[in-house]
């Protein structure tokens, strides 16, 4: 299987499969390659409107907007494939949030500048 992972300068380390990003030794679930542009630009869209309007209403007393903020970036988060079921059709157990060196891309990330993503 070819290294997907790009120079340092080039975006966040991918897993070989594809199927994570690493941040701070951390796996992250990517989204589902099989999304048409136009849904996963609107999905984007959608999950950044939604992170914005959480941040403006965090630690304000509308409890209510807050909870609906999060529902939309859950929702958001979903249709991208980042959570809830996972859209790989192999069987492939889910790591996501795990550490790499706890899962099966443990040997792959010990061999990348000594298993370190700092800085990502």
């Amino acid at each position: 299987m070819p290294d997907t992972t790009p120079p340092h300068d080039e975006g966040p380390l991918t897993t070989p499969d594809g199927r994570y990003i690493v941040v701070r030794g951390r796996l992250w679930r990517t989204a589902n390659p099989a999304l048409a542009p136009e849904q996963r630009d609107a999905l984007v869209h959608e999950l950044m409107d939604a992170r914005r309007t959480k941040k403006s209403v965090k630690g304000t007393e509308d409890a209510a907007a807050y909870a609906a903020a999060r529902d939309r970036v859950d929702a958001a988060k979903h249709g991208l494939g980042e959570r809830g079921p996972v859209w790989w059709t192999d069987g492939a157990p889910d790591y996501n949030r795990k550490l790499a060196k706890n899962t099966p891309y443990a040997e792959w990330f010990a061999g990348l500048d000594g298993g370190s993503d700092a800085g990502r």
